[in-house]
């Protein structure tokens, strides 16, 4: 025990020193400001560009609800793995390992914001392709009516602007079509490439059925997609409770043995492997179901 009421010491002079040292300035914001400015110079371009647009999008998570997220982890994490180890030091290592997850879980949650506003302004892009092209019966001007309606946002607005450039320089849609394919491969963009390609290759009279045909399955994937996440999300609840409630099952070990038979094989390094390896496994399964969650919000 000695060793951890030396280290329980050492935190609070660490602690002390602190606020000692950012008395002036509050000690949580001091914390977050060193985090950020280690996020602006070492997170990926890719991760930034996601961050921005889900702070203008309104869907950033504020300091307060990340001090939340913080403190539900290393309490939860903390609280567990004394359960299984009676051990405060292995506590506070498996409470910092747990809230080491909080940016992660934080650059999964900004991957699905960004993922359902991408496929949200694809089906508006298509959508209003389709039907400004019922009205000018040319590719290249419902690209514009498009772009000047106000309906989109970077960056799908930059990208049809990209477009309508390409179409104007090369005096042909091919290459605009081709790059908007590989940029957004939803098969809908794809099909809608592909429809337009063939009426002003082959200048097809009657192409208002196909357009409509082409409006419909949009409206089908759209309809689907919004049923998978509504599914998603009740799985997801109960996937989290079940994953839960098995780091408990510890407990019920304890009750049938006994807490003092519990504590005695404790004390031989097999045991407390396995007891690593459960906690380990069962986090490891956690995060996996976390990232499938978040990730492919929007495919098709």
């Amino acid at each position: 025990m000695y060793i951890e009421e030396l280290f329980i010491i050492v935190v609070i002079v660490i602690a002390i020193y602190l606020y000692r040292n950012y008395k002036g300035e509050n000690v949580g914001k001091y914390v977050a400001g060193q985090l950020q400015g280690m996020y602006e110079k070492f997170a990926p371009y890719s991760f930034q560009v996601v961050h921005e647009k889900t702070k203008q999008l309104g869907q950033e998570y504020t300091v307060k609800q990340y001090t939340l997220q913080v403190a539900i982890f290393a309490g939860f994490a903390g609280t567990v793995s004394y359960l299984y180890f009676y051990n405060l030091i292995i506590s506070v290592i498996y409470a910092a390992v747990a809230v080491s997850f909080v940016p992660y879980i934080a650059y999964l949650r900004c991957k699905k914001v960004y993922s359902e506003f991408i496929f949200e302004q694809i089906q508006v892009y298509t959508s209003n392709t389709i039907m400004e092209f019922g009205t000018t019966q040319s590719f290249v001007k419902a690209l514009e009516g498009v772009a000047n309606s106000g309906v989109l946002d970077d960056p799908v607005l930059s990208d049809v602007r990209q477009m309508i450039d390409m179409s104007y320089d090369n005096g042909t849609i091919d290459e605009a079509l081709d790059y908007m394919s590989k940029l957004y491969p939803y098969y809908i963009v794809k099909n809608m490439h592909q429809l337009f390609l063939q009426i002003t290759k082959e200048g097809a009279q009657n192409s208002a059925d196909s357009l409509e045909n082409m409006q419909l399955d949009i409206d089908m994937l759209v309809e689907s997609v919004y049923r998978d996440r509504i599914e998603r999300a009740s799985f997801h609840r109960s996937f989290l409770q079940f994953g839960l409630m098995l780091y408990l099952l510890v407990m019920l070990v304890q009750y049938l043995l006994g807490r003092d038979t519990y504590l005695q094989l404790l004390e031989r390094w097999y045991v407390q492997f396995l007891m690593h390896a459960v906690l380990i496994v069962n986090t490891y399964f956690l995060i996996k179901g976390e990232k499938y969650y978040y990730e492919n919000v929007g495919a098709e």
